[in-house]
């Protein structure tokens, strides 16, 4: 395991370090030129905030492999008259996802109405801010930017915007081989996303999975990074200074990663799906409130890991792992939650899953485990490597 995480695994904080600088650069520059162009839009219109936010396992320190993919949100400014309305997800074809609809509140002025035609959607009787619509609106937006903040830094890199229908859209970074020492080609996938305050955004929910037309529509995910980052700071200042707990959540990724090379479709796909970073993480995060931190001492890896492997199996055959967030009343007082997330029902992320599919991740879970060594030897020579799907 050791030799899995040195050789396969772990990321030179050096290259990690210059590559977020870099990507931040040049996503400042890509907001500032967003927010410009967007200047005075009036109260009709959509527009930038003018900040965004670094998300994700590169800025948690549990990022694997090569620092090649980052995820960014970037805040929009709304019209007023729209307010945050949870609704029930199982009653709106979602499992899985805490959803939310950002509906415009009784008596809309007729003055908003050019507003609604062109980026609201009707549900349950009232306009509701539809996340296609913005989602198009902002792919545009930043390909009109694109042209001047590419003059601005063509000394430093070569950068590319794309997009797919229904998914946020992708800035390529290529950085010029004289401006850095980590020549690594980068993607970002810039994130719209609807501050709601107390550091909670709403963003789109994802095209995949059993949400129906409305619910890709009107409805957005509740996103609580910004909660996930201040825990595991928390989380640092506690533990001891050599705590492996994101060292097992690194591993367990990589084992996930290479059991996937052997598996057969569908299940190949549902795996995945299945024993996402974000189950993963979610299940380390449950499991350390659990017992005393100085159990995650370095010299436990082994047993801590198993230790994690296990609570999962478990989850996985009771087919339950509930958001760490959401409706939980026995966080830490160190990390306080919004009232909005303390009132929020709470959500069970494997409920979009059927009994079977979890029992067989289970067992392969469990097999992965045991056979780690084998696993490891087998998928790793270069005959195996080959790039895992982006999320």
């Amino acid at each position: 395991l050791e030799s899995f995480y040195r050789r396969q695994l772990r990321l030179s904080p050096h290259v990690l370090g210059h590559s977020k600088a870099h990507v931040g650069r040049v996503v400042a520059e890509l907001v500032r030129a967003a927010k410009a162009q967007g200047l005075q839009p009036g109260p009709l219109a959509l527009s930038l905030r003018g900040d965004f936010v670094c998300i994700g396992s590169a800025y948690e320190q549990h990022k694997v492999r090569s620092p090649d993919c980052f995820d960014i949100l970037v805040s929009l400014r709304l019209p007023p008259h729209l307010e945050p309305q949870p609704h029930s997800a199982e009653g709106l074809g979602t499992h899985g996802a805490f959803v939310c609809g950002l509906r415009a509140r009784a008596g809309w002025p007729r003055r908003y109405r050019t507003f609604a035609e062109g980026f609201c959607v009707e549900l349950q009787g009232r306009s509701h801010l539809s996340s296609g619509l913005v989602l198009r609106w902002f792919q545009g937006h930043l390909q009109r930017c694109l042209g001047a903040v590419r003059y601005r830094l063509q000394e430093r890199c070569r950068i590319s915007l794309s997009a797919c229908p229904g998914r946020p859209p992708t800035l390529h970074i290529l950085p010029c081989s004289d401006y850095v020492c980590c020549h690594i080609s980068m993607a970002v996938r810039l994130i719209p996303a609807i501050p709601l305050g107390d550091a909670l955004y709403l963003t789109a929910l994802p095209p995949e999975g059993p949400q129906g037309p409305l619910a890709s529509e009107a409805l957005w995910g509740l996103n609580t990074s910004r909660q996930e980052q201040r825990l595991l700071s928390w989380l640092k200042e506690q533990a001891p200074a050599s705590s492996c707990h994101l060292k097992c959540l690194q591993i367990l990724k990589g084992l996930r990663d290479l059991r996937r090379q052997g598996l057969d479709e569908p299940f190949c796909s549902q795996w995945g799906r299945v024993l996402s970073s974000y189950v993963l993480k979610t299940a380390l995060f449950s499991l350390l409130l659990q017992g005393p931190l100085e159990a995650w001492d370095e010299r436990f890896l082994v047993e801590r890991l198993e230790d994690l492997v296990l609570y999962l199996r478990d989850c996985l055959r009771k087919q339950v792992l509930m958001h760490f967030f959401l409706g939980n009343t026995s966080l830490p007082e160190a990390v306080a939650l919004p009232r909005f997330l303390k009132e929020a029902t709470p959500v069970n992320l494997l409920s979009a899953f059927d009994g079977a599919m979890l029992d067989l991740a289970a067992f392969q879970l469990i097999n992965t485990w045991i056979q780690a060594p084998h696993v490891i030897r087998m998928y790793s020579s270069p005959r195996y490597l080959r790039p895992v799907p982006t999320p």
